[in-house]
This record gives structure tokens, sequence and C-alpha cells, in this order.
């Protein structure tokens, strides 16, 4: 069979802790990041918000690309906390004292952190789609615990104001139905095979394993 084109993969994102995870398995593409409206009308689930978003910056990245060589890869993160009256989902918070309502939110429960993935073929405009939740339990959270959290400033720009790759580690003692990487901010595997379906031939020879 005819080999398809050689495309170029372009990182859709700028959080470094999504380049790192790339960088992990030999990927290095370029950061172009996706300036679009992030904001989520209703209250749906996490795993639905979070593909909408990332399938948001896929489409903005690749139509100023029509018709390229290139695959975009895109990814959003949210946290999100169920419930009887619905999900409240928990995106980047805005300072320091929204910092502290999340985490006492957070404190003592299970929440769910889904990553949604879209990668946007532009040669002829195909969107692949994927979502992978983790649930993660939270021990309770003393006051001082928060403020010291909130002083190294760990929470900024990170969906749920904790990063589970730093000091926030302490604080959860369970993980089920996802990765860790999936918490960090980039399924690493799931990505992966997206990028595969997309036609990325450069990719590193495990994907080609599962």
């Amino acid at each position: 069979m005819e080999a398809g084109p050689d495309f170029e993969l372009v990182l859709g994102s700028a959080s470094p802790r999504r380049r790192e995870l790339l960088a992990g398995v030999g990927l290095a593409p370029p950061v172009v990041p996706a300036d679009v409206d992030e904001s989520v009308v209703g209250r749906p689930a996490p795993e639905v918000a979070a593909v909408d978003i990332a399938r948001r910056k896929a489409r903005a990245l690749a139509a100023s690309r029509v018709g390229a060589a290139v695959v975009v890869l895109c990814a959003d993160t949210v946290v999100g906390v169920q419930d009887e009256d619905g999900w409240t989902l928990l995106g980047k918070p805005s300072d320091r004292d929204e910092a502290r309502r999340m985490l006492q939110r957070l404190s003592g429960s299970t929440q769910v952190v889904s990553t949604g993935l879209c990668v946007a073929r532009c040669s002829d405009g195909a969107l692949f789609d994927d979502v992978e939740s983790t649930h993660v339990t939270m021990r309770p959270l003393g006051p001082d615990e928060i403020d010291a959290y909130l002083d190294s400033g760990e929470w900024r720009d990170k969906a749920g104001a904790y990063g589970i790759q730093g000091r926030a580690d302490a604080f959860v003692v369970g993980l089920s139905g996802g990765g860790f990487d999936n918490v960090v901010g980039l399924p690493v595997e799931r990505a992966l095979a997206l990028l595969e379906r997309a036609g990325y031939r450069h990719l590193p020879d495990r994907v080609h394993e599962q």
C-alpha cells in the first residue's frame, strides 16, 4: 500500500508538563498554543467538557493550516466533583483565594480528572479524539497544609489548583480508572494511538507493540 504524506507534528499546548511527557517518549514538536474560549455551558461531565475544549483548540489551529501536511495534537484537562446537583468543574484558578476554595472542595473527596485529546489532520480537516478519566482520592487537608501549598505557588496554571507531580502528591491516597500521566495532563499512550490513527509516522516503537 502506498504510504501517506509525512506529517509534521505540532503541539497545541503551552503546558510545560505536556511537553515533558512527550519528550519522555522522544517527541519534541514545536509548540503553538491555541487561543480559544474555554468556557463551559451547563454542568457537563468532565470527560465531555474536556473533549469539547480539546476539539475547539484543534479546530482553531487547523484553520490556519488548511491543506498542510501537519497534525496538531491538542489536550485539555478538567477536574470534576459530583454531588446530588450534578457536576462541578474546576479549571485553573484565577487567584490564590479561588485556589484555596478549590482545595477545600477537593479535600477528603474523590474527584474525576479527565483529559480530552484531539488530533487535527490539517491536510483534509479530519479530527480524531479520545478521553481518559482518572478517579483521584485526596485525604482531608488541614488549613495549614493548604496555606503551605498555596505559598509554594504550585497551584498556578493547574486545573483543580494542584499538580500531582509535585508537592500535592502527598495529598493523594488513591488513583483508579486511569493513569498518573493523565492527571499530570496528557495520557501519553492514548495520545500516541490517536497520532497513529491520524497517520503520523514518527512514533516511538512501543506504540506499535500494543
